[in-house]
């Protein structure tokens, strides 16, 4: 393709290490839709003649058709897809295919493909989160009273619902929706009549080809527009925060699934044996989801360390920005496909969920808000008393609710036996009724409100 400046072939280990179009080749349907557009561009401002154009199209119609069909030859000879279908739209319809490069380079035209290609992966993210909130809500509507036992350092800390635990993700995986919509918001400018870097001399119409191909409008400085891999960074790092809470969700169904918490089961359709232990029963999609936050998250640290050394405009390690973003969004749709599934496939266990829910004294803040409430007492007054209760109960070897009254007097002689009404865990997760508490009524407001979003 640049043979008037070079008169011999690049060495083999040359061709191994500049060839692309192993991973490239998925962007072949960005590329042709770019070409098409740009095409069309050229032919109305009288760039190329209609019958070039003409030409043209129908060229990259029959690639798009043997793409289709997985006959279209690929060949490392060109280097990357963009050589590639310029190969061989000179082969099907000559010369003319030569007119098809005028006013673009290579640098505006995977830039235009890459964007074109997380775009596309962003909206096929954003519904996939939607999804699998979806299926976290149609959990967690009927267990919005389910007990269940709240956790701080792994500790039982208070009683909460089971719908409440669950709505904690659909907040988690709204924000995430709403990265990737932001970030689609920024990435929508269209590269393409940016050329190398200085933009072209040719009257072309760069606003007629963003509309084309579904952008806001076209980028407003030409070396950015080629240098920049800002939008592929954004979207990996929103998609390394839903990793992250992907990951979180993955290891408490590998926590409550072990016999030690016995809070839920999955059915074989999300679970595997062992080749040793006949009675296994692995959460491995779980812990498969888990581990692939790791695949994400090294990702974004791949594309940041190739990118944050690079002179404007563009360099040749700018060709190490598909393999990571590829990665990431194959791992990150996997997952919430995965995590959906589990999510729709689980079933509580909620005698063993309500067991936990008043162990470990998880009622005694509900004491130390009786005795505030009840006798006036300072709150840190109050906690200091429940913490007595909780050490004396430890003595006792009996929880809160079974702790003597006479107990409780020797602490403060004004409790009386009303304060047993607020030790049972119903009676806490009842009385969290302040906005977005876990009393079974606020838990049910909030999925009513998410159904409205996401409706």
């Amino acid at each position: 393709m640049w043979g008037g400046r070079f008169s011999d072939k690049p060495a083999e280990l040359m061709q191994a290490i500049n060839v692309s179009i192993g991973f490239d080749r998925r962007l072949a349907a960005q590329d042709l839709e770019g070409s098409r557009a740009h095409a069309a561009m050229l032919q109305k401002t009288g760039v190329i003649t209609s019958e070039d154009a003409a030409a043209i199209l129908g060229g990259l119609a029959t690639i798009a058709a043997e793409m289709d069909a997985g006959s279209f030859p690929f060949r490392e000879e060109y280097e990357d897809i963009h050589m590639n279908v310029e190969a061989r739209l000179r082969e099907l319809i000559g010369p003319a295919a030569g007119r098809l490069h005028t006013a673009r380079s290579r640098n505006d035209q995977v830039a235009l493909d890459l964007r074109m290609w997380v775009r596309e992966a962003c909206d096929r993210t954003h519904a996939q989160i939607r999804a699998l909130q979806k299926a976290l809500i149609a959990k967690a509507e009927p267990n919005a009273a389910t007990l269940m036992p709240g956790f701080t350092h792994l500790q039982p800390a208070q009683p909460v619902t089971f719908g409440h635990h669950l709505m904690a993700y659909v907040e988690m995986f709204g924000r995430d929706a709403s990265r990737f919509a932001d970030a689609r918001t920024r990435m929508n400018e269209s590269p393409l009549g940016a050329a190398a870097l200085a933009g072209s001399p040719f009257p072309i119409d760069r606003q007629m080809t963003a509309h084309a191909l579904r952008f806001d409008r076209p980028t407003a400085n030409s070396l950015d527009s080629v240098a920049d891999r800002d939008f592929a960074l954004e979207a990996l790092a929103a998609a390394g925060i839903t990793a992250i809470h992907l990951s979180r969700l993955a290891e408490e169904i590998v926590i409550w699934m072990t016999p030690q918490f016995g809070f839920i089961r999955l059915t074989d359709a999300f679970t595997t044996g062992s080749s040793i232990m006949p009675q296994k029963k692995n959460p491995d999609a779980a812990e498969l989801v888990r581990a692939k936050a790791g695949r994400m998250l090294g990702s974004f640290t791949q594309l940041a360390v190739v990118m944050k050394g690079l002179p404007l405009t563009y360099s040749k390690d700018m060709q190490e920005d598909k393999v990571p973003t590829f990665e990431a969004f194959d791992a990150l749709e996997l997952s919430l496909r995965a995590m959906a599934g589990m999510i729709a496939d689980l079933e509580p266990v909620p005698e063993r969920m309500a067991a936990a829910a008043g162990a470990g004294f998880s009622t005694a803040t509900d004491l130390a808000d009786w005795l505030v409430r009840e006798l006036a007492l300072p709150f840190r007054d109050a906690h200091h008393i429940t913490g007595a209760a909780v050490k004396r109960a430890e003595q006792l070897g009996c929880d809160l609710p079974a702790l003597p009254l006479a107990e409780l007097q020797a602490l403060e002689p004004r409790i009386n036996d009303g304060v047993y009404k607020v030790l049972t865990p119903q009676a806490s997760v009842a009385s969290r009724m302040s906005y977005g508490g876990t009393a079974p009524d606020q838990v049910r407001a909030q999925i009513e409100r998410w159904k409205e979003i996401l409706a």
